[in-house]
């Protein structure tokens, strides 16, 4: 299995306040689906209250140099495939289009 990342940033999400509610609803019961699927790992909105940081090796703190916003999702899947199905199923309940990743295998993490 490998773990994709799907994500959208704020401005690709594009919503009139009435349809809102319905974004939620559905983007809420996608993530139960993948839930009940056993699929889920963890997923949420980035906090765009929060201005990021940039730590670097030495352990200086800058102000963050590039700008990740909006949400995402991190799936454990067992094909490309399967990540694409599911970003479809994302994408239509978010109403947005999705990037999917897929992470790297690093048998020590």
């Amino acid at each position: 299995m490998t773990h994709f990342l799907i994500s959208f940033p704020s401005a690709a999400m594009v919503l009139t306040e009435e349809e809102f509610p319905d974004v939620v609803r559905d983007s809420h019961a996608v993530i139960q689906e993948a839930k009940d699927a056993g699929v889920y790992v963890f997923g949420g909105g980035i906090d765009e209250a929060v201005d990021p940081v940039l730590v670097a090796a030495d352990g200086t703190v800058t102000g963050g140099t590039t700008r990740l916003d909006g949400g995402f999702t991190v799936l454990d899947l067992p094909s490309r495939e399967a990540a694409i199905e599911w970003a479809r199923k994302i994408a239509a309940s978010c109403r947005c289009p999705q990037e999917l990743r897929a992470f790297q295998y690093d048998p020590q993490s």
